[in-house]
């Protein structure tokens, strides 16, 4: 991996994207809803990934990270949630928050921790992935990036 990663803003409609998530078995049934912004991550006019963010406040909540199966193993799933936390601090969260059934392990190396359900924000909650689209199973992690 060289560097950042050019980061471009993409709509929930794009084929590339969901095509990305469903393959990786991810959420895509509420992409289009209010409050959700998407990016397409590439590196030497690759594509290498797509992540997203949800905002709510204070809070944002880490959504739909993929890094295309070609390009897994280089740096580029960190790179993508450097760049997303980085999006959120910039959009007013201080905290952000993100549900995983898989990745835990990935991103308590990216200095997430995980959280009782019961403490996170009625927002977190709220979401339909924390609501109905990721099991009760899934971990919920979370990460203070400012304040």
């Amino acid at each position: 991996m060289s560097g950042e990663l050019d980061q471009q803003p993409i709509s929930s409609a794009d084929e590339d994207l969901r095509a990305a998530l469903q393959a990786a078995r991810l959420p895509t049934d509420d992409l289009s809803e209010d409050g959700r912004s998407f990016f397409r991550f590439t590196d030497r006019n690759a594509t290498v990934g797509y992540g997203g963010l949800e905002h709510y406040r204070d809070c944002a909540l880490l959504r739909s990270l993929v890094v295309l199966p070609q390009h897994r193993g280089q740096g580029y799933g960190a790179a993508i949630t450097g760049q997303l936390l980085a999006e959120a601090t910039c959009r007013g969260a201080q905290t952000v928050y993100l549900l995983t059934d898989s990745a835990t392990s990935f991103f308590e190396r990216l200095g997430f921790a995980k959280v009782d359900r019961a403490t996170a924000p009625a927002a977190i909650l709220q979401t339909r992935q924390a609501a109905s689209l990721c099991p009760a199973s899934a971990a919920l992690l979370a990460k203070r990036v400012q304040g």
